[in-house]
């Protein structure tokens, strides 16, 4: 018996596949989508939710092997089955290959129900019979020869696209590209800021350690915490209603150390989101001082500003306008620190965002790169007399990074690296390079691949 739309919203397999077409038809962004399945109240069950995440962010993950592997067992070319369908072969040899707790046959059968519910029977036939031979023979599958096609090889085994492949292999070598991989498909832990406006640390730890398998404290930032195995959906802990943590990756959190605001200070968060580092910069000042969230998305400054109110910060003052067209003020206030969080590729975060894979090109670098001068200069123009400004991108590509810098500086001379500062912690300066840039990576210290450099404005 094929699902009805009843069961299928409630089936995690399922909804996973039906996730995987409309992120793919580009509806929405996965965290768009994985926001309004929150809203619509999910699914109930911990061990549902856990089956549709393993599905959906291994499919995202390992897609480009997967294809190869159905490749190989379809008569019929990918590019010409019904994205549905290609979907559920996606999903069922995910579960073949790296859910080992599902019997083959039960990843089988699935799929096929569902195929029988979205077309003629020929289409179940047609998923039963490439399932069940990727069932038998998946192991014996070949990719490309890595001494005669390096990058096919690499790109196909380990789920990347070509593109971008071949710009890591050339610049990092193969061996730590294979790294940066391995790294980058692995299941991140979730990584935490206790909220010292409201608690610390180890108050926070000893609140998890009931809730998930292991809590351990990040070695960097100091309020930082991983925590996996969660037992518990996040948002119905007591700790985050009482507004005693925020979600935010380690790098992340160095950032707003390297801008390190004080007590009393005017603050600008530049491109401020949904206030993840809003937050950490309220909590570095002491909820004193005067802190502008500035964005141009209304509902993402809606967000905002429920996410103070549940952290305490009481100082954030939030201000609707686009940096880049220059429409915030005809004689812009100056700020004492200015956060520039540029909009860019965001391939720093894959082991995160795993659908920007497929979704990004060698062709948009050029694109942020613009866009990121741009704000910067306007950034720019908004820092006091010796004031500090912060540019930051969760990319570690060129283009985004140290040629966006090396532009601006050129641009600016007033401006200086200020990577020595020693208002900078000691933990956060052995990661600075001789530019006193910040570079991370997600194969280095269990942390997302971010870049930052903190200039300072001559007197």
């Amino acid at each position: 018996m094929s699902p009805t739309s009843t069961q299928r919203s409630s089936d995690p397999r399922c909804r996973a596949v039906d996730l995987l077409v409309e992120l793919e038809r580009g509806r929405r962004t996965l965290d768009a989508l994985m926001d309004g399945m929150e809203a619509s109240g999910g699914l109930r069950d911990g061990r549902d939710r856990d089956l549709l995440n393993a599905i959906l962010f291994g499919v995202l993950r390992w897609r480009a092997r997967l294809d190869y592997i159905i490749a190989r067992f379809s008569k019929t070319p990918l590019d010409k089955i019904d994205l549905p369908i290609l979907n559920i072969l996606r999903a069922g040899v995910f579960q073949l290959i790296f859910l080992t707790r599902t019997p083959p046959s039960a990843a089988v059968n699935t799929s096929v129900e569902m195929a029988k519910s979205m077309g003629a029977p020929w289409v179940a036939a047609f998923v039963n019979a490439v399932l069940r031979r990727a069932a038998a023979e998946h192991g014996s599958v070949r990719f490309p020869d890595p001494r005669r096609e390096p990058v096919r090889s690499m790109a196909a085994a380990w789920a990347f696209p070509e593109w971008l492949t071949e710009r890591w292999m050339g610049r990092f070598g193969a061996d730590l590209t294979a790294e940066l991989f391995e790294s980058i498909n692995a299941v991140p832990p979730l990584t935490l800021r206790a909220n010292t406006l409201k608690t610390q640390r180890a108050d926070l730890v000893a609140a998890l350690q009931t809730e998930a398998k292991a809590v351990e404290a990040c070695t960097l930032a100091p309020d930082g915490l991983r925590v996996e195995g969660l037992r518990t959906r996040m948002t119905a802990l007591s700790s985050f209603r009482q507004g005693w943590f925020q979600v935010q990756d380690e790098a992340a959190q160095i950032v707003s150390l390297l801008l390190a605001p004080r007590p009393g200070e005017a603050v600008l968060d530049a491109c401020a989101g949904r206030g993840g580092k809003t937050g950490h910069i309220a909590q570095l000042m002491g909820n004193q001082g005067t802190l502008v969230a500035l964005d141009r998305s209304a509902t993402r400054l809606a967000a905002l500003r429920e996410e103070m109110r549940r952290l305490g910060v009481s100082i954030v003052s939030c201000r609707e306008a686009d940096l880049s067209d220059g429409s915030t003020e005809e004689a812009p206030i100056r700020f004492d620190r200015v956060l520039l969080d540029a909009p860019c590729s965001g391939l720093g975060t894959l082991r995160r965002n795993p659908d920007i894979k497929w979704a990004e090109g060698r062709k948009d670098l050029g694109r942020y790169h613009q866009t990121q001068l741009a704000l910067l200069k306007r950034a720019a123009e908004r820092v006091e007399r010796g004031g500090v400004l912060v540019y930051a991108v969760c990319s570690s590509e060129p283009e985004e990074t140290v040629e966006v810098l090396r532009t601006f500086l050129a641009e600016n001379p007033r401006f200086q690296s200020d990577g020595d500062d020693r208002e900078i912690p000691e933990t956060v300066r052995p990661l600075l390079d001789a530019q006193g840039f910040l570079q991370t990576y997600p194969h280095l210290r269990y942390m997302d691949g971010f870049f930052a450099a903190r200039l300072r404005l001559k007197r």
